[in-house]
């Protein structure tokens, strides 16, 4: 086994409640509540779960876009979570994000061309006679006209301003980028497209991608292994080929029954979760997905599962996989 390119040790985001006159903090909302993984380099390791499990919220802390509230990501032996502002922008050439709105991510003000001189000019990667040229390598390997440089965003349809957000996350030569749900905003055909598109930049730059997503089909796709969130932690991790044919925890068992399949003539046995997901400032003791769990028991109530392996590097936070394992 290589290596771990980046990882990420009991990461945890936790937001104050503030009430009363004088804000007295009352409670916390746990959006990320001690996520640990690694990815390796050329993989991508997609990560899923339902709205507001704290999906976006661990990529951005893992770049400090955020400011986790504790835990640690090492990025090739570096601890980025402890680094100065000055080390961590000279990091940042190495570890990019694609947002999941293509157009609220770029400046209006500013034409393509000159968001994509913005991270050359912030790094000193070109000089200012190279960088036209520069612009237009990345406007093509993206798919894009070079004539795309003199336009600005509004111009452009959804894909396209999504290859320019591609392209402004390529400009620095990465190793690592963080897709944020690059392809929910989009059609489903441009969804094919730049989902091909990012499997070929991955091919042909050995790229290594954190893919966040909520749509198990395109996370199937593109991914070698993928993470299950829910609730701030992750539930269950594997291989692709492992998790799809072989899912564990009954969160992983429902949000799979949930996946659509093309063909009419098959039916699918659903499962279908009772409640609503608990309240992040409120989780619940025990396993947090015990309210809403079809196989929930006493034990569940109240022992909190660890993620453990079980076996085939397939990892799993559920007591009662844990037991029958034993």
């Amino acid at each position: 086994m290589p290596q771990a390119l980046l990882k990420v040790q009991n990461l945890k985001k936790h937001y104050p409640i503030s009430q009363g006159l004088w804000g007295q903090t009352t409670g916390q909302v746990k959006a990320v509540d001690g996520v640990s993984f690694d990815i390796y380099p050329g993989e991508t390791l997609g990560l899923v779960g339902e709205s507001g499990c704290g999906k976006t919220t661990t990529g951005r802390a893992i770049l400090r876009l955020i400011e986790p509230t504790s835990g640690d990501v090492t990025f090739k032996n570096m601890h980025v979570t402890t680094l100065k502002q000055k080390k961590l922008r000279e990091l940042r050439r190495h570890m990019q994000i694609i947002f999941q709105d293509p157009y609220s991510s770029l400046n209006p003000r500013l034409t393509v061309g000159g968001i994509l001189s913005e991270p050359l000019k912030i790094h000193k990667l070109t000089t200012k006679s190279a960088r036209g040229e520069r612009i237009t390598d990345l406007l093509e390997t993206v798919g894009l006209s070079p004539d795309a440089a003199r336009r600005y965003p509004h111009e452009f349809s959804g894909g396209q301003r999504q290859r320019i957000g591609i392209a402004r996350a390529l400009a620095v030569e990465p190793e690592l980028i963080i897709a944020d749900e690059p392809v929910s905003a989009l059609d489903v055909s441009i969804q094919a497209q730049i989902v091909n598109l990012l499997q070929d930049l991955q091919a042909q730059l050995g790229l290594t991608f954190l893919f966040i997503a909520h749509d198990l089909s395109v996370v199937r796709h593109i991914s070698q292994r993928v993470a299950v969130m829910y609730l701030g932690r992750i539930v269950e991790i594997a291989s692709r080929e492992e998790l799809y044919n072989n899912p564990q925890h009954p969160y992983t068992q429902a949000l799979l029954s949930s996946v659509p399949v093309p063909d009419p003539r098959i039916k699918r046995n659903r499962t279908i979760l009772k409640g609503d997901v608990p309240n992040p400032s409120n989780v619940p003791s025990g396993c947090p997905f015990h309210p809403r769990c079809p196989e929930a028991t006493t034990d569940c109530k109240q022992v909190e599962p660890e993620l453990l392996e079980m076996g085939n590097q397939h990892r799993v936070a559920c007591i009662l996989r844990t037991q029958q394992a034993a």
